[in-house]
């Protein structure tokens, strides 16, 4: 892997680093911290430990294999240092941010940071951000659907879809985790929630594993009843779904997640879903897995899919999107 650009004798990725450190998880020296990272993205992880290293003399930084999918549990030992940090950054492969690891950590009173799939493109133009500016504009969408009993999304390529969430909670995902307990993606930017129910249609014309950012001509049709998933117009997510139902049945078919994009940072879309779903004027609607945002259903996947341009109704009230600078 290559060194990215350097910015006198500091490099784009110790920047970012020093970003995540200071500004979002706002590191004390009295504090622990922990890394965890695997094989295929120690170097992010390498940079992180070297951030935390000039704030806190208790830092640590665990490797282990990539996980095979998204959601999959790490090492018990792992998972015991995760539970064990006052802060802790997991740069992985496959997302550690719907595991059980991560929500008993945030129960034990660590700040999480999940950077899953994290590349240096997605690093350094991610985290090159204003994330209080960014907890402003997750802020201005939350209050515009807080009090929402129906959210409707549509979009030109042919998403309509209503989502009942009166008796859910709306969180936001802002990148400012000083608060124990707390948790959020890095690069950061949404406002979120696990709806009830849906019933419409969806279709992915932005990105999406396992391809990535989409062909201009390509989208991925989903029809979503009562809450799951009942059509997948796509060959390979459907067969990604019905290897997870081999395990856990119906509940991999969950229609888990409706995101709203506020990261203004990002100006295009580029393939990682983990930065595009936080593209601002953008939304994202996940199948599978939900317990760990306020969901009550566990399934080995999370799978998210982003929207481009849509328009957002609460309670019949269009909701006024960010764009992005």
């Amino acid at each position: 892997m290559s060194e990215p650009t350097t910015d006198g004798d500091r490099s784009e990725r110790a920047i970012a680093a020093e970003t995540a450190i200071d500004q979002c998880m706002g590191l004390k020296s009295d504090e622990s911290c922990v890394v965890v990272t695997d094989d295929e993205r120690e170097p992010i992880g390498e940079a992180l430990y070297r951030a935390a290293r000039e704030r806190t003399d208790d830092t640590t930084i665990l490797r282990y294999p990539p996980g095979d999918q998204h959601g999959e549990e790490p090492p018990e030992p792992v998972a015991a240092a995760m539970r064990e940090g006052d802060v802790v950054l997991a740069p992985t492969t496959k997302s550690l941010s719907h595991t059980r690891a991560r929500s008993d950590a945030n129960d034990a009173g660590t700040r999480v940071a999940t950077l899953p799939g994290i590349t240096d493109e997605v690093f350094t133009t991610g985290l090159d951000a204003d994330y209080e500016a960014i907890e402003r504009h997750s802020r201005a969408v939350f209050e515009q659907v807080v009090d929402a009993s129906e959210i409707r999304v549509t979009a030109s390529a042919g998403t309509d879809i209503a989502f009942d969430v009166a008796d859910r909670e709306w969180r936001q995902d802002t990148g400012i985790v000083h608060e124990p307990g707390e948790m959020s993606n890095l690069p950061a930017g949404e406002t979120f929630i696990s709806p009830e129910s849906a019933t419409g249609t969806f279709v992915v014309d932005g990105t999406m594993m396992p391809y990535g950012l989409l062909d201009p001509e390509q989208t991925l049709t989903f029809e979503v009843a009562d809450g799951y998933v009942t059509t997948i117009s796509d060959d390979r997510i459907r067969e990604q779904v019905e290897t997870a139902a081999e395990e856990v049945g119906q509940d991999a078919y969950n229609l888990a997640e409706l995101g709203i994009g506020t990261n203004v940072a990002v100006t295009e879309l580029v393939g990682s879903v983990l930065l595009d779903e936080k593209a601002a004027g953008t939304v994202h609607i996940a199948i599978g897995d939900d317990a760990g945002i306020g969901g009550d259903t566990d399934a080995p996947l999370h799978l998210d899919g982003i929207i481009r341009e849509p328009t957002v109704y609460a309670d019949g009230e269009r909701v006024e999107l960010p764009a992005p600078r």
